[in-house]
């Protein structure tokens, strides 16, 4: 596809673990953008520039449900992967059903996380 955008987006309202996916990432060789809302991301425009959306499920304000949501109504085919650090008994399957591409508990397996990353969009 020509133009196709080859940034991952990350997005993340803790700081450290923002900037620590970002320079794994960036170890990893792929090019990652940090916003720390979802509302930052929308925005700056990020749908648009992205080909990848990690994101976090509890934010402050809109969570990681709310902008899956909205880059499902938007019918972007742009792959979101979810992340969390308190996840319940369900919630994997539940975000999977919802059109996430993968589900990660905080910390998250790296190598794991490739994987997906090579299979969905880089």
């Amino acid at each position: 596809m020509v133009g196709f955008a080859r940034t991952i987006a990350v997005i993340d309202d803790d700081l450290r673990v923002l900037e620590s996916i970002i320079n794994f990432l960036a170890s990893c060789g792929y090019e990652a953008e940090g916003y720390c809302s979802a509302e930052q991301f929308l925005e700056a425009d990020g749908l648009s520039k992205s080909s990848c959306i990690i994101t976090d499920v509890e934010m402050r304000q809109m969570s990681g449900l709310g902008l899956l949501h909205h880059v499902k109504n938007a019918n972007s085919d742009v792959p979101v992967v979810i992340i969390t650090g308190k996840p319940s008994e369900n919630s994997e399957a539940f975000y999977l059903e919802r059109g996430a591409v993968a589900f990660f508990r905080k910390p998250i397996d790296g190598d794991a996380l490739v994987d997906v990353l090579k299979t969905v969009c880089c």
